[in-house]
Parts: structure tokens; sequence; C-alpha cells
């Protein structure tokens, strides 16, 4: 039973203002004596013009009665009920014909025993200002109890005085659940340890819980109104999508996982947020009327992160794995290096090649890129299988500060990416002028060393559509690289003794 419910029926009954109120619960003055319409003044609705008024104003208030929310009953001065609403007999059983007339509650709304108690405290009111509070085991008509909370207050007639009690009451477990309502949402929207954002039908925020204003980067208030897409760089279209499904067909079954990037002020920031949504509808309509949606949500990025980098990892063992089986069983060392090359490409590249030194070169050379040969690459122009170069003896002519020369000189790997800002015909020449696919955008070299020798340099490279090389990507990349540069090395000792056979 909310305060403004409350507050409604004692504006009904008559507030406590005197004879003055708003109000006032008696019959308006009788015209001047001597005149032929004259009646009785206490005689509400005598001459013509007074039963119309008083019917009407008779009828406005049982309707008003009868359609609260709380219960409500009304006592005179004398203690005799006067009125009785139908929240009352839904709760206790009684009717209006039953209750209205009697004289307190004792022996069919309250035990004998309990009744001079309750009555007293319910008649107190009549002597104090304002609403008292009070909580009482009333009697059903069935003879079950049922615990209730109750406001009172007195009604004042019309020269002021105390002229009656009004007693609004609700069953105490349906106040407490209501309690619990709003504490709960109150907390949701204060320290909770999920995002809580209120959205109304336009998707704009209405209310931002702490949570959420630290997750969207912005301030409680600053947030409320603004569009989700002056928020969320990207995935704010599945992010209004799912809004408006949950406007549409409601709730859905499950929490669901949104990637987004988010513009902060310290940049750009991708995040995985797992979702939940509730559609929100007024309790006080007939219809269903939604008000929004309810959004809440928490950030799971960095357990996300944690799972595909476990799951990557679990990938790539597996896959080197299998590698390692195949390459055993062929009889040619450089088939061995194709293989190796295809398990590992799956999944972690677009393109592979592979540049091997030429015979004897000195280190000189190779910084030059005079003694680099492609010996082994994918196709350029579509997906395909690492394959051996025909006749590749020619050396692959490598300009000054080129990543697989750096890769040699540090004897390790050098990662490196098409500038942000290049698109189209500028990333296809940034690609060409490496002397790589035109599709490439990132690559990553990593040379090739066996017994204290380098061997060549193996470059893995990337479309536009993907993300750069990270520090894990190089880790793999050196691994399938020890494994390659034995293969290559075990090619040349078998060609050499050939040679020499």
């Amino acid at each position: 039973m909310s305060a403004s419910r409350s507050s409604g029926t004692t504006d009904a009954l008559g507030p406590d203002e005197g004879a003055g109120g708003t109000g006032e619960p008696v019959c308006p003055e009788p015209p001047a004596s001597g005149g032929d319409g004259g009646g009785s003044g206490g005689d509400c609705g005598s001459g013509d013009g007074g039963a119309p008024g008083a019917d009407s104003g008779a009828e406005l208030l049982a309707a008003l009665l009868d359609g609260m929310d709380a219960a409500l009953c009304a006592f005179d001065a004398g203690g005799v009920v006067t009125h009785w609403n139908r929240e009352a007999e839904r709760i206790l059983g009684w009717s209006p014909q039953e209750a209205v007339g009697r004289t307190g509650f004792a022996g069919w709304a309250v035990r004998r025993a309990d009744a001079h108690e309750v009555q007293g405290r319910l008649m107190a009111a009549m002597d104090a200002p304002g609403r008292q509070v009070h909580e009482f085991a009333l009697l059903r008509k069935d003879g079950s109890r049922v615990l209730v909370r109750t406001q009172s207050a007195r009604v004042l007639g019309a020269d002021g005085k105390p002229a009656g009690v009004y007693c609004a009451f609700s069953e105490v477990h349906a106040q407490i659940d209501l309690e619990r309502a709003i504490a709960l949402s109150e907390a949701l929207l204060e320290d909770a340890s999920w995002g809580v954002v209120l959205v109304d039908v336009d998707l704009r925020p209405t209310v931002v819980n702490a949570y959420a204003s630290r997750a969207l980067g912005g301030g409680r208030t600053t947030l409320l109104g603004r569009p989700l897409g002056e928020l969320v760089v990207q995935g704010v279209e599945e992010l209004e999508a799912a809004l408006q499904h949950v406007l549409a067909e409601g709730a859905p079954g499950a929490p669901a996982e949104l990637w987004v990037t988010l513009r902060t002020a310290e940049g750009e920031r991708r995040r995985c947020w797992r979702s939940g949504f509730l559609r929100l509808a007024s309790p006080l309509a007939e219809e269903p009327v939604p008000l929004g949606v309810g959004w809440l949500f928490r950030d799971v990025t960095a357990a996300k992160l944690a799972q595909q980098e476990a799951d990557r990892l679990r990938f790539r063992t597996s896959q080197l794995h299998r590698a390692v089986r195949t390459a055993s069983e062929c009889e040619d060392p450089m088939e061995a290096v194709t293989s190796l090359l295809d398990f590992a490409q799956a999944g972690f590249a677009d393109h592979v090649l592979l540049d091997l030194t030429a015979d004897g070169p000195t280190a000189g050379e190779v910084m030059e890129g005079e003694r680099l040969v492609r010996t082994a690459a994918t196709p350029s122009d579509a997906p395909g299988p690492c394959l051996l170069v025909a006749g590749g003896s020619i050396p692959v002519r490598y300009g000054p500060g080129h990543p697989a020369l750096q890769a040699v000189e540090r004897t390790g790997s050098v990662r490196t990416s098409a500038s942000a800002g290049e698109a189209g015909d500028a990333a296809a020449s940034w690609a060409a002028e490496r002397r790589w696919p035109r599709d490439a955008a990132h690559a990553l070299c990593t040379v090739l060393r066996s017994r204290g020798r380098t061997l060549g340099v193996l470059t893995f490279l990337r479309a536009a559509n993907r993300t750069a090389f990270e520090r894990p990507d190089t880790a793999y990349a050196e691994t399938v690289a020890a494994r390659v540069a034995g293969a290559v090395d075990l090619a040349r000792v078998v060609g050499a003794g050939e040679e020499r056979g």
C-alpha cells in the first residue's frame, strides 16, 4: 500500500484540514429560512435542488472506494463502521452489507480477546493528527486469520472536530513483497555488480547504475537521453536489434554475449558484455503497455579472451601434432616442409612464403637480399596449399630495410602492418613494394636457424580483414620455423650426400 494510495484515500473521505478542507464530509448549507424550498438543515438531500448533487457525490465516492487497490474501512465517532470497500471484502470475506453498521471489529473481524486493544489503537487516531501505522491480526469470514498493516487517520467534521476515523489496510506479506521489490530496484540501480540500464521505447537510456556508467565510459547523468550510437562505435546495430526484439517479442530465454567497441577519452576499447534483457510494462494498465527495456550486463572480456586464447592454443597444438606426424611419413624432406606449412597456415595466416639462402652465401649477401631465393609459397591470388616454386633459383629482390632482412639481421622475428589509414590501392602498393601478395596487410617474418646457421626466412601474411599478428602469434611462428628449419637442413644434407655419391 503505497503512500500515494493512502493519500488518495484520505482525500476521498476528508483530510485532516478542518471545516475548510477539500473533502469535507458534510451536507451543504440549507437555503435561507422562510423560503418555500427550505428544509431541515441536518437532512442531506432534502429540497428539490439537493438530491441530484448528493446522489452523484455518493456514487462518485462509492466508485473511488471500490476502485482502490488498498482495503479501506471507516468508523464514525462511536466506532460504527460506515464504509467498507471491495478490497476489504476480498481480504476478509465480509461484504459491505455485512460490515457497515457494525460497532467495531469485536467478534467478527477480530477475536474478542484482542478487540479492545485493536479498537482502542484505531480510534486513538481521532486524538492525533497525521497517520498512524499498526499491524493487527484480523479474522476472515471463514475463521482464518490474516496479518494486516493499517494506516489510520482521523476525519474532521464541518465544525473542525474529529468526526470519525478511516483505516486503509493491506496484507503484510503483500506490503513486504512491495518493499522488497522497491529495495531490490534501488539496490540494482545503485551499487549492483552488474550493469543495469533502463532504456525507453526510443532506445535511449533513462536510468544508468554506477557499474553501467563505468562500463560505458560516462557519468550517470551525462549518459541519459543520448543515442546508443554516440557511446558504441561498433556493435550498436546488434545491441539495438536485441532491444527492438525484446520490445516486440519479449525477453529472450538465455543471456546473449555482445562484442562492442566503445568510444572513450582514452580511445576505442573492444569489450564483450554478457547481457540479459527484460521488457518493462506498466502495472497500472489493463493491457501491457511497454515502458522500455531493462538491460542487465556484465563485462566478461577478460574471461572471453582467456577462453579464446586457450582454444587457439589447443587448436595450434593439435595442428602441430598432426603436421609432425604427416611430415614423418614424407620421404622427401622438402615435401615434409610444405606439409608442415599447410598445417601451420590453417587458421593462422592467409599466405605463407618460404625464402631460403642459396648455397654458401656470405652474411653480407644475405643482408643485401641478393641470395634469398623463393622456394615455396601459397598462391597469391586465391587460397591454396603451399607448393614448391618450380625452378626457384632467382634471388628475391628485397629492398633495404625489408622485414625479412630485418629478421635475418636480428636472428629473430619481425612483425609489421600497413598503416591504419591505408586502404585499397595504397595498401596494395604497400604489399607490392615488399614483394608480397597485393591483399597482404599484416606480416610476420621469422628466421630459419639450424645447427647455428641461418637457412632463410619464413613469412606469414594476413589480409586487411584480419587482426595484426601479436606476441602469441610470434611464439607459434617460431615453433613452426624451428621444425621447418630442421627439415630444410635435412634436405640439404641429403642433397649434399647424393652429390658426393
